[in-house]
């Protein structure tokens, strides 16, 4: 919405001067991403913090106007307690002429998963976290949207676990045969499907939550290519290399290419994530262990054709301790 020029007000925050409501005080910088940069304020009118994200110039270009568009469309119809939610939406420019700033504000959280990921966390915590990125998926695909972009830093959370999906500038309707650029997802989050080129579905973003489950338990990034083709030589590695049937879905130049590389047998999972990785002060904390290793065999699999849907990951044993209907099933 744009309104009258004297409810707005400039503040210079960083590098970045904010013109924004007069409502919305004490700025704060509080993050920053390639499309803008976040702030905490306390917003007088709701009586509570709220965070305000400006988009750095979003229609410079076509790239830039799509990803915020997306983003906007997407947290105005997405409603889900595991999603963020979309408070208010203001330009301080008068007319579609002057037309150049866009802030949407949200809920305000108290951390992102950066910096949780790397903390002691116990088999309670871990699994919890996980429950909820998973039902906020699962919402997501539900309305035929996938993320395509989940990364520890965009997803937030409070200090009693609650936990919350942020944006969706990446994010787009499914489409069985669409087939995405392979820098679409942060490199090491990205699934092999788009690091080579096929098509995908909603399961890419299992990948993902796998790469973040196993980034929690070792505490630190399990597959840390340096770039686009390293990053598929660091996933083979550790996992193997793969079969012939799913070579002979690849595009005949990938194909080629892969099939010159090195045969990997690939790393045990107990190897990969050994037991001294996890919480063992007890018996229970040795079987979740186990279920948790599982539950991380069964999403890190780079043929998607054999890796675990979200509704199959929502009822591992390892997380559906935690299943709520209302919260997992709960449809667009």
């Amino acid at each position: 919405m744009s309104v009258g020029e004297g409810q707005f007000y400039s503040v210079q925050v960083g590098d970045s001067t904010f013109t924004v409501l007069k409502r919305y005080q004490e700025l704060r910088a509080i993050g920053s991403g390639a499309q803008g940069i976040v702030c905490s304020a306390l917003d007088s009118v709701l009586g509570f913090p709220v965070a305000v994200k400006k988009l750095c110039r979003p229609f410079q270009n076509q790239t830039h106007a799509k990803r915020a568009y997306r983003e906007l469309v997407l947290l105005k119809c997405v409603d889900h307690k595991n999603i963020i939610r979309l408070i208010n939406v203001f330009t301080p420019q008068k007319s579609l002429e002057e037309f150049q700033d866009l802030y949407l504000v949200m809920e305000l959280m108290d951390a992102s998963l950066c910096q949780v990921i790397h903390m002691d966390l116990d088999h309670e915590r871990m699994s919890y976290l996980l429950y909820q990125i998973l039902c906020g998926i699962r919402h997501l695909h539900s309305a035929g949207i996938i993320h395509r972009d989940l990364k520890p830093s965009n997803i937030v959370v409070k200090s009693d676990c609650t936990l919350k999906i942020l944006d969706f500038g990446l994010a787009r309707t499914a489409c069985t045969n669409f087939m995405m650029t392979p820098y679409v997802v942060t490199r090491y989050y990205r699934a092999p499907e788009v690091i080579l080129g096929m098509k995908y579905k909603e399961n890419v973003d299992i990948w993902s939550v796998g790469c973040i489950m196993g980034e929690m338990v070792k505490g630190n990034v399990i597959f840390q290519g340096t770039d686009h083709i390293d990053q598929w030589n660091k996933v083979i590695e550790v996992l193997g290399t793969p079969s012939m049937e799913f070579m002979n879905r690849l595009m005949e130049t990938v194909r080629n290419y892969v099939m010159n590389k090195p045969q990997y047998p690939g790393v045990n999972f107990a190897e990969l994530f050994p037991d001294w990785a996890f919480p063992s002060d007890s018996e229970h904390d040795r079987l979740k262990t186990g279920q948790a290793r599982d539950l991380l065999s069964k999403m890190l699999v780079i043929d998607p054709e054999s890796r675990i849907s979200v509704e199959e990951a929502l009822n591992h044993p390892y997380i559906h301790v935690w299943y709520d209907p209302g919260e997992a099933d709960a449809m667009q």
